[in-house]
């Protein structure tokens, strides 16, 4: 990881096509460690003579909060203020995310943009909210790029070994000379008609491109669909049901100046791993580098600081402070500074009383004397659907882990998984067994 850190350090300052940020980052403590919870008030941005404006962010139960902040904020430094004023744990998954009411799309902000020109793109016609929550999936393509971009979905230049590093494919895609070919079939709705049709779609450099026979390749059967420039990438959050898509996997581009929702360009997939595949490749191509300096970011400024070799720092005002466990009859001292971390983590993840967890591997079973405190848990959800289920754990990224339990519609006095393992998620019933135990009905991988 250390020498494809260097190689694109070296890229970085060798491409001229690639810009800096022009904003400083304003949170310079946070940047070591992914846990770090900062509560002091002097680490808030300093007030400066820019022109401030306000903007009103949600929470996932739609409550609000207005901030005044400069006219040339962006998402990540909103994030920031929101962790900072609610004391969140800062584990560098909070997003800020557009989401577009009644054409049920919706997108995550990129940490680099400025919230005022997402916002100045926005038309009186469609209700448009900022929503501030968890996006565990949001770099996850740096960790693990292997799983999303499968073998049959992905070609490389002939001159190119096939058989790519980690960091192979990565410098491949952030290169600005060679570029991978995404190549698969996606359902396309043809404009001013309800109609889908499915074509063989290819994606280059220049842009997003169909074929106007089979699977052909031929620069003379290929019709250009979209550059990416000038429009940004949303997901359908709603499924088929507004768009009448033959499947749930729908994504679109809307233009960002003129036109709105009336221009969509809208696709949808055959499966949650191709269109994962799509529109992270669309991410890649349209914002390069860009990405692996927000990537980046939280970890540069202090020696020996890297996304895989991460100590947690705390500041002086907390040294005087110790972890507790307040889960059992009884409190105590956490003294393994691993449990203390998951728990600190844990907590983070449920800044608000519902909403998705992430599975880790410090947890362990614990027998419940009450069979009821489940339902003060941040992962508890009552009575909602599947499709519910889906859709919340779908907008916090599908990554391996993210989860939440909800009551079972079909049998009364159990319960359900519903849990995201390999770009899918699965539904477990959960059936108690004894006083405080349950069991998982039918599980495999």
């Amino acid at each position: 990881m250390n020498q494809f850190g260097e190689d694109f350090q070296r890229k970085k300052e060798g491409d001229s096509i690639l810009e800096n940020p022009s904003i400083p980052n304003p949170f310079p403590e946070l940047c070591c460690s992914p846990f770090a919870s900062v509560l002091s008030a002097s680490l808030l941005p300093k007030a400066t003579s820019r022109k401030k404006q306000v903007i009103k962010v949600y929470s996932e139960d739609d409550t609000s909060r207005a901030l005044e902040v400069p006219s040339d904020i962006t998402a990540r430094d909103v994030c920031q203020l929101l962790i900072l004023k609610n004391r969140y744990v800062d584990d560098h998954s909070w997003t800020l995310f557009e989401q577009l009411t009644h054409t049920g799309l919706g997108r995550a902000i990129e940490d680099h943009e400025l919230v005022m020109e997402v916002q100045s793109n926005w038309v009186m016609e469609e209700e448009t909210k900022l929503y501030f929550r968890k996006n565990y999936a949001k770099y996850e393509f740096f960790k693990n790029p292997l799983s999303f971009f499968p073998d049959h979905m992905i070609s490389f230049p002939s001159e190119t070994n096939a058989d790519l590093s980690h960091s192979g494919i990565l410098q491949m895609f952030l290169s600005s000379s060679t570029y991978p070919e995404i190549h698969g079939y996606l359902y396309a709705k043809e404009q001013g008609k309800k109609s889908w049709k499915k074509l063989y779609f290819l994606l280059r450099r220049s842009g997003l491109y169909f074929s106007t026979k089979g699977t052909s390749k031929e620069p003379r059967h290929l019709q250009f669909f979209c550059e990416f420039s000038n429009s940004d990438m949303y997901m359908s959050l709603t499924g088929k049901k507004i768009s009448g898509a033959p499947t749930n996997y729908g994504f679109c581009f809307k233009p960002n100046k003129s036109g709105g929702t009336r221009d969509l360009k809208q696709l949808c997939a055959d499966d949650e791993q191709s269109r994962t595949c799509w529109m992270t490749a669309i991410r890649l191509l349209k914002y390069g580098m860009q990405l692996y300096q927000n990537y980046m970011q939280p970890y540069q400024g202090r020696s020996g600081c890297s996304p895989l070799n991460i100590t947690p720092m705390r500041s002086i005002s907390e040294n005087s402070l110790v972890a507790m466990d307040f889960s059992g009859h009884r409190s105590r001292i956490i003294e393994n500074p691993t449990e203390a971390l998951s728990v600190a983590v844990e907590e983070g993840l449920a800044w608000r009383r519902r909403g998705c967890l992430r599975l880790n591997s410090h947890g362990s079973p614990i027998a419940m004397s009450n069979m009821a405190i489940h339902r003060s848990q941040s992962w508890f959800h009552h009575k909602i659907s599947r499709e519910e289920a889906q859709r919340l754990i779908l907008q916090h990224g599908l990554v391996d882990g993210v989860f939440l339990v909800r009551d079972s519609q079909s049998n009364p006095k159990t319960f359900v998984l519903s849990l995201s393992h390999g770009l899918k998620i699965k539904h477990f019933q959960i059936v108690p067994v004894a006083s405080g135990y349950a069991a998982l009905k039918n599980v495999s991988f």
